[in-house]
């Protein structure tokens, strides 16, 4: 009897969603000898042209024997992708290994009918991966001359493409490992379709709402209403199958009844029925899904699992989905108006994008939108975020030319380390402000697959902070600062004039702004605004713009208790005026008025109420001074870090990175799971010249006279040291004894260290060279499943390991990061000179910690790489300790490889 063949394994990951060039997606995975029929399918479908460029000759059919060769492979040596919409097969990519086991020879094969929607570029990328993952480091292909379309592919791919023509065939080669320039163009590829994606859904042609109802109050009801009544420039359906009219609208019983291809659905039926409605909508040729109905993050079982479902269906079918559990979309552009939302009517016209997890906190947000008068140009409620996310939408709003500013409610994080790359990258040229709790900490949103994190306490912030992201804890915080991002020109530094009419509020105010690190030019607290209307307006004004157009003052606030026959729509109007003549930012802090955004009138000027992405003309107004202070000081830190020369991310000399992805892969080889494999002495220190790093050589002995010949090989003087952690580094319990100078001084030493440490138990000890004084320092990086890697700094001792006064930065470093996190520890100020201690060499520390960074993004192999101490000297620095652990490669949720994240 013959066995069936068992069909090798993949790892999981090589399966993914994928968004295509046109925002599109669909569904790329390993073939498997069940695709023959589909293959076949595939390949009848196929014109002449495009079977001849593949096979160099024309075929009708595929052979059984082709069709068994092409479907079953090995997963190593033979590697193939399919990318599929439902169950049918659009694209097909495989490499071969060739007598060189680094090379291997790739093609490609594209339905004729999904042409130029990038699926050729998303398989090179998913094959780049695999085969780099097999150990191939190159590839090569024979393409015929006229097919220009391949050739394209490979050469806009970003690699270095060599090419000779040979035969007749145009030859290609090229190495797969990533660039610089590889990953810049899978990133602008990357941004592109999300970009579209997003974009399809804020401004469809036509919209269905499924679940429309008659019953007021109902969620299906309001979509309906809200839709129509906020004025659509699209067709609108209502699918009720119980009703024959609705709003006005004729209604039909399903989805396939209506009589034109539907662009967004909006499903707002009973939980028990959302699958076979999504399914129908598939069927229909849907491009996209807003999921009202909530219910599955609830059950946390059964629900999650059917939330899975929904979205994986979805996407395989070519949607995109915003939700379950979500409040919907809105779009102010007169050329879309839509609100499709449960917020009443729509929104002004204005500059401002807001996305929101929370149904309740988006509500919230919408709230205090309109409360201060705020112009807003898109909002998304994500819900559950099981598809659509915050990274998708910062994509957009990047191209949004409608868009000026950007804000952000998150209670959880999907992806951080691409939100980290999206939002560095949004914030040179439009504000990120991002509300998240932190009580939240790192998590990721509901249905998400789990991923726990490893990262320290502050990584978050330091990513945040790394990436421009103006971070606050409130929606009401977001608000304040948002107000003053849209409606007044950037400050230019931190100068401030504090203007008032009482002396103990300007002088609380000045107070409360040089704790917020902002500097007080000028302070006005005499000013006398009972005097009547136009003689206090004209008194302000003046006083006001004589400070504005001091160099030293580079914004204002005026903070004013109430007074009579002035009124504050008034004194906003005036202080308007004043910003935009000198072109510098003033806010107002209207003290004893409970909300003086709804008492300002007329903050919207209708010159420029119908310009999508224009500032609005206000003043930003608070009812405290302190609120108005935070929201200015979060201003000035943005503008600073956006004037900031970013540094670039600096290439050191001595790098082996080839040797040491070899190092690595035999020392994992055969390693599953995430079980950690601990390096010796020897295999650290050989992986880590690979990079330019050297550990001062240590020697363990078990008899007195091999620590002597250890000594005399090393070289007096030396150091004494136990092996253990915990003893190590402590002078104060003994486990270090230095500068010892001769052979007999290191016998007694030895005999009186052992004394010392009998209750600790048996602690192995070692010798160690005496390297030059200095401060003593802690270099770690970690590779966490949420933000990948991590690297920290701190001065050794009790400020990292009783204080955490660390300092953490998530690689790629730019030379400006790498001395940003030097100098973020709080007793950093040690390394500058301190007390009468000369500085220690800081250039070299940095030069340490950048080629850590490049190791650690390079090898994501590397669980744990730290170095406890490294002393950093006036002449140099020298690593004493060096602890290395590996695991099996765990994909990064920010790889070189296009995919969507679940």
């Amino acid at each position: 009897m013959v066995e069936e063949a068992q069909t090798p394994d993949y790892p999981e990951y090589w399966e993914a969603d994928v968004v295509l060039r046109d925002g599109g997606t669909a569904h790329l995975r390993p073939i498997v000898p069940e695709d023959a029929e589909a293959l076949q399918a595939f390949h009848v479908g196929q014109s002449e042209s495009s079977i001849y460029l593949r096979f160099f000759t024309y075929k009708s059919k595929l052979s059984s024997r082709e069709l068994a060769r092409f479907t079953n492979v090995d997963y190593s040596n033979r590697v193939a992708f399919v990318i599929t919409i439902a169950s049918e097969i659009i694209g097909i990519g495989r490499y071969d290994r060739l007598d060189d086991p680094a090379e291997a020879e790739v093609a490609f094969n594209i339905a004729d009918t999904h042409q130029s929607r990038g699926l050729g570029s998303i398989l090179l990328e998913h094959l780049a991966a695999a085969a780099r993952e097999n150990g191939i480091r190159k590839f090569s292909a024979e393409v015929l001359p006229e097919n220009r379309k391949m050739i394209t592919v490979f050469n806009d791919a970003g690699y270095e493409v060599r090419r000779r023509f040979d035969d007749g065939v145009v030859m290609l080669e090229f190495d797969i490992d990533p660039t610089e320039r590889s990953r810049a163009v899978m990133e602008s590829r990357e941004h592109r379709a999300e970009a579209r994606s997003v974009a399809a859904l804020l401004a469809p042609s036509s919209i269905a709402v499924i679940g429309a109802s008659r019953e007021w109050g109902s969620v299906g009801y309001s979509l309906l209403e809200h839709i129509v009544e906020g004025g659509f420039q699209g067709t609108v359906y209502a699918i009720n199958p119980q009703a024959f009219e609705l709003g006005g609208l004729v209604s039909y019983a399903t989805i396939a009844e209506v009589p034109e291809e539907v662009q967004l659905a909006i499903i707002a039926v009973p939980y028990e029925q959302v699958l076979k409605v999504v399914q129908e909508c598939a069927d229909a040729g849907v491009k996209g899904l807003i999921v009202a109905t909530g219910g599955f993050a609830d059950d946390r079982v059964e629900g999650l699992s059917r939330q899975r479902e929904l979205v994986r269906n979805a996407r395989a079918n070519g949607m995109r989905v915003i939700g379950p559990a979500s409040l919907g979309i809105i779009n102010t552009d007169p050329k879309v108006s839509l609100n499709a939302s449960m917020a009443p009517k729509l929104p002004k016209l204005g500059p401002l994008g807001l996305f929101s997890q929370s149904a309740a906190i988006g509500v919230m947000l919408y709230a205090a939108a309109a409360r201060r008068g705020l112009g807003l140009s898109s909002t998304l409620s994500a819900g559950n975020r099981a598809d659509v996310s915050g990274n998708d939408v910062m994509q957009y709003w990047e191209d949004d030319p409608a868009t000026s500013a950007v804000g952000l409610y998150l209670e959880s994080f999907g992806n951080p380390r691409k939100f980290s790359r999206i939002a560095r990258r949004l914030s040179r040229s439009k504000p990120v402000i991002v509300a998240k709790s932190d009580l939240m900490g790192l998590q990721l949103p509901p249905g998400h697959h789990v991923r726990t994190t490893q990262a320290p306490q502050g990584a978050l912030d330091a990513m945040l902070r790394q990436s421009g992201v103006i971070r606050v804890g409130t929606n009401e915080e977001l608000m304040d600062i948002a107000q003053i991002l849209v409606s007044q020109a950037q400050p230019q530094g931190p100068g401030l004039a504090v203007f008032s009419n009482s002396l103990a509020l300007g002088k609380v105010v000045a107070d409360a702004a040089a704790t917020h690190e902002l500097k007080v030019a000028r302070l006005e607290t005499d000013l006398d605004l009972n005097t009547g209307q136009s003689v206090a307006l004209d008194l302000l004004r003046r006083k006001l713009m004589e400070a504005l157009r001091s160099p030293d003052v580079h914004s204002a606030v005026v903070t004013l208790l109430p007074a009579v026959g002035l009124g504050t729509d008034d004194v906003a109007r005036a202080l308007q005026e004043c910003s935009a003549e000198a072109g510098k930012p003033v806010i107002a802090a209207f003290t004893g008025i409970l909300d003086p955004a709804v008492r300002v009138e007329g903050l919207l000027a209708a010159d420029t109420a119908g310009q999508a992405g224009a500032r609005q003309p206000a003043v930003p107004s608070y009812s405290s001074p302190g609120a108005a202070i935070a929201a200015l000081s979060a201003v000035v830190r943005y503008t600073e870090w956006l004037a900031r020369d970013q540094g670039e991310v600096v290439e050191p000399t001595g790098l082996r990175r080839d040797e040491a992805a070899a190092l690595i892969d035999g020392l994992i080889e055969g390693v599953s799971g995430a079980r950690l494999v601990s390096t010796t002495t020897e295999q650290a220190g050989e992986l880590l010249a690979c990079y330019g790093i050297s550990v001062l050589p240590a020697a363990g002995f078990t008899t007195t006279e091999e620590a002597v010949a250890a000594a005399d090989s090393l070289g007096w003087p030396v150091a004494l040291k136990a092996t253990d952690e915990r003893l190590r580094q402590r002078l104060d319990l003994g486990g270090v004894r230095l500068n010892i100078v001769n052979a007999e001084s290191l016998r007694q030493n030895i005999e009186h260290m052992r004394q010392t440490l009998k209750p600790f138990g048996d602690i192995g000890l070692e010798i160690q060279a005496m390297a030059p004084s200095g401060q003593s320092c802690t270099v770690r990086a970690i590779e966490d499943p949420l933000l990948g890697p991590v690297v920290s700094f701190g001065l050794a001792g009790d400020a990292v390991n009783l204080l955490g006064d660390w300092s953490h930065r998530i690689p790629p470093l730019t030379s400006v990061d790498v001395a940003d996190l030097v100098r973020g520890p709080r007793a950093a100020t040690k390394l500058f000179g301190y007390q009468g201690l000369p500085a220690v060499d800081v250039a070299s520390l940095e030069d340490l910690i950048n080629r850590v960074a490049l190791m650690k993004d390079d090898h994501p192999e590397i669980a744990l790489l730290e170095f406890n101490p490294v002393l950093v000297s006036p002449q140099g620095l020298t690593v004493l300790s060096a602890d290395l652990r590996l695991a099996n490669h765990a994909q990064r949720t920010d790889s070189a490889r296009r995919a969507m994240r679940d």
